[in-house]
């Protein structure tokens, strides 16, 4: 047998071991639209709205009604037309649709931003990471995707509402709980290291207000080689973190940056930039973990300010940067609306 024919077999009998035990929310992305399912409506002039199918309920507009059930069972990419004859195109949300309209506690981590995190940081199939800010769910999304079934995500998250939230908005779009996933109530640098062995991880991703705190937890549970990635909002965040894994020694040199994204308008000969785009989101930052007694080699650079005044370590508070508190009654409903979405019927033989 040549080695190409060998090759072929090994890919066939790998596609046949995936069909036959589906990925977790795959699924959910094939077949009709069934009850409970999310649905994107583009009209005729492009706007587009999400809607939750029901039986027996109806999405009304200005311009007439259109009944649920006109679109249950039928399949993805399909044109309906409401009770005046406006028609409506259907297609399935992709995730970064998804995530931009989920129920949320907290601000969300952009599709665009995500899609760094994943690539930056080199979260492969069957990784170990752990997380620390889950906020909504919508970077475990793309996290869990990225380790699949086989890998393993433990997030670590201080709220409750935020954590209920994350359950949510991640059981609705996997159809259920996902076998890779674990999420911890708890403060990430004293759980991290009572959960996981030290140097057992591959990946660190945290998105909270302070992660030079975190400095030594890191360090303990990565693995040599390990990739640490950081997803701050500010400039002072982004500094300090900097100088405190320069100062430490048991990391490279950290690497940042930002990334804008901007449309652009396509019709006939008028070929143009948006007026708007996705800006400034937030800065990463990447790290990788040096073997265990080895110190990091210093770069060379100009010397400049390194230590930190009051007024510096205030400038990066959810108050100074704008940010504003979200209120219990509409955590409360968020979790309500992210836990609602789980339910899907499923058609016979399908899986959720």
């Amino acid at each position: 047998m040549s080695r190409e024919t060998a090759a072929n077999n090994h890919i066939v009998e790998t596609g046949a071991h995936i069909s036959a035990g589906q990925a977790t929310g795959a699924a959910r992305r094939r077949g009709p639209f069934r009850v409970g399912e999310r649905v994107q409506l583009t009209d005729e002039r492009g706007r587009m709205n999400t809607i939750t199918l029901e039986e027996g309920g109806a999405f009304h507009t200005h311009r007439g009604f259109l009944n649920h059930d006109e679109i249950i069972g039928k399949v993805d990419g399909s044109v309906v037309a409401n009770n005046i004859g406006q028609q409506y195109q259907t297609l399935r949300p992709l995730l970064s649709d998804f995530v931009l309209s989920m129920p949320r506690g907290a601000a969300v981590v952009y599709p665009k931003d995500a899609g760094q995190i994943v690539t930056m940081a080199d979260i492969f199939p069957g990784a170990r990471v752990v997380e620390a800010g889950v906020g909504s769910g919508a970077l475990s999304i793309s996290l869990l995707r990225a380790v699949g079934d086989a890998g393993y995500l433990h997030s670590f998250e201080r709220r409750e509402e935020f954590a209920d939230i994350a359950r949510g908005n991640v059981e609705t779009i996997f159809g259920g709980p996902h076998p890779a996933w674990k999420i911890s109530l708890g403060d990430f640098q004293e759980e991290v290291v009572r959960s996981e062995e030290p140097g057992s991880v591959d990946r660190v991703v945290l998105d909270m207000l302070a992660p030079w705190e975190c400095l030594d937890a890191v360090a303990t549970v990565l693995a040599p080689g390990g990739v640490w990635i950081n997803y701050v909002a500010t400039v002072t965040q982004l500094s300090r973190t900097a100088e405190a894994i320069r100062a430490d020694g048991r990391f490279t040199e950290p690497d940042a940056w930002e990334s804008m994204v901007r449309g652009w308008h396509l019709e006939g000969l008028a070929v143009r930039p948006d007026h708007r785009m996705v800006a400034h989101t937030g800065f990463l930052l990447v790290t990788r973990r040096l073997a265990e007694g080895v110190t990091g080699i210093s770069t060379k650079r100009r010397p400049s300010k390194t230590e930190f005044s009051e007024e510096d370590l205030n400038a990066w508070t959810p108050g100074a940067v704008g940010e504003r508190a979200v209120s219990d009654k509409k955590l409360r409903r968020a979790a309500r609306d992210a836990i609602a979405g789980t339910n899907v019927k499923d058609e016979p033989g399908q899986e959720g």
